[in-house]
């Protein structure tokens, strides 16, 4: 019997497909996953179509899917498949997706999800995490929200991540600003606070003062700051979501705004007297002042590590700016920075593991990290003029701003060193501060 060029085709066409499902078949036992801690990650393709909705809620549903595939493409770690590829129009959310039809565009995770007007007004928006190759739901959830379809979709962007990685996501977390306007010699310097991702940008004080160093504490939303009115510089404390505002103390020796303990009951800083400046940390309820450094030099930018047992600072103790660690009680402290130039603005990272600095040599301004006992030191960035690091609650993101195009802007890039991008602010934009999640 012989066969026409067609029949061939054909038939071969059905042995490719049952070869191909032979050598997917060990996969599809597995879980999807990403293995965060390789040295290169290679992002994981994932499809992410519109979500579901009737009506005057349709728009809204589009949005929330493609907020939801901006912060996983964001992370570095995803790579979003386009819209023009997919085969299967997704119409029920319900029903499991035709699993063969994204396994043929390479997608390894699919997210579907429908938003519902409830009787009473609000929204219910529904998603579900499926493994393309294993053909399972790995996860689903459905949230109520009367008009923040923006934080529904943060929301939504942290459990597909953390199913997917291990980790705890960062989307849905606020950062807060110093934003700058003005000619250079004359900037109006004002906080300001925006979702992670570069939205909902708003002022939370005027430009009658100069504002600097504005501190998240890690427990709760609110703010420490340094502001410098026609008195002396004060230091305050901002509760974001009441705007309730209370001043720590008049410090005019200060010489840089002080950081929230782990637990939130105390502030470090550093105060001058003379020409040396020492550490200080206050308790919040009591406003008792415990002196921490005494050294004859200039010791600043101090940071707890995460369980509160020590601090890590910058001193010039030993002849130009370096990095030490101490207890939090205070006493003997160990230098842990010995590459060439100086460094600074040291922060302990959420999980333990690094500690992020600024460091200057040979006219650069490099972002980096090392472990706590100074070994393992990399350089994730460098340029003119980059400053004032900060980390995302699960360590795996560090902002930072760059001086560039006549002012500041702000910037994220991986721990790794990948996937530098600028963050978007209606403005110029300085030291960031990362907030704990906001759930």
């Amino acid at each position: 019997m012989s066969l026409s060029l067609a029949q061939l085709l054909r038939a071969l066409a059905v042995i490719a497909t049952l070869i191909g499902l032979a050598a997917m078949a060990p996969a599809a036992r597995a879980q999807v996953n990403i293995d965060i801690n390789q040295g290169n990650v290679q992002p994981m393709p994932i499809a992410i179509p519109e979500f579901l909705g009737q009506g005057a809620d349709a728009e809204m549903a589009r949005n929330i899917a493609s907020v939801v595939e901006a912060d996983l493409k964001r992370s570095g770690l995803f790579a979003p498949i386009d819209h023009k590829a997919f085969i299967e129009k997704i119409t029920n959310t319900d029903a499991a997706p035709r699993f063969g039809d994204w396994r043929i565009i390479n997608a390894q995770a699919l997210v579907t999800g429908r938003v519902v007007r409830q009787g009473d007004g609000r929204v219910r928006t529904e998603f579900r995490l499926w493994d393309v190759f294993a053909g399972n739901q790995l996860d689903g959830q459905q949230f109520f929200t009367d008009k923040n379809w923006r934080r529904v979709a943060h929301l939504i962007a942290d459990m597909v991540y953390e199913k997917l990685t291990g980790e705890k996501g960062y989307f849905d977390t606020r950062v807060v600003y110093v934003d700058e306007s003005g000619p250079k010699d004359r900037r109006v310097k004002r906080l300001a606070i925006m979702d992670q991702d570069g939205f909902n940008s708003r002022y939370i004080t005027g430009g009658d003062e100069l504002v600097l160093t504005p501190r998240f504490s890690p427990t709760s939303q609110e703010i420490t700051y340094m502001a410098f009115g026609r008195a002396e510089p004060r230091v305050y404390l901002l509760n974001i979501e009441t705007g309730q505002r209370e001043v720590v103390g008049n410090f005019p020796g200060m010489t840089f705004s002080p950081r929230f303990s782990p637990d939130g009951q105390k502030v470090i800083m550093s105060l001058q007297q003379g020409g040396d400046s020492n550490l200080y940390a206050m308790d919040l309820r009591s406003r008792a002042t415990t002196r921490l450094t005494d050294s004859g030099a200039i010791d600043t930018s101090p940071s707890y590590s995460p369980d509160g047992a020590r601090i890590v600072f910058e001193s010039d103790r030993g002849g130009n700016q370096q990095i030490y660690v101490m207890s939090a009680g205070g006493g003997g402290a160990q230098r842990i920075s010995f590459g060439e130039g100086r460094y600074s603005t040291p922060v302990w990272s959420p999980r333990g593991d690094l500690i992020a600095f600024t460091k200057q040599s040979g006219g650069k301004f490099a972002i980096g990290v090392m472990r706590p006992d100074g070994s393992g030191e990399r350089i994730l960035t460098e340029g003119f003029h980059n400053e004032g690091p900060t980390w995302a609650p699960n360590g795996r993101v560090l902002m930072f701003f760059r001086e560039q195009g006549g002012g500041p802007k702000i910037y994220s890039i991986d721990v790794t060193g990948r996937n530098e991008q600028v963050v978007p602010t209606p403005g110029f934009a300085s030291d960031p501060a990362w907030s704990p999640p906001l759930n």
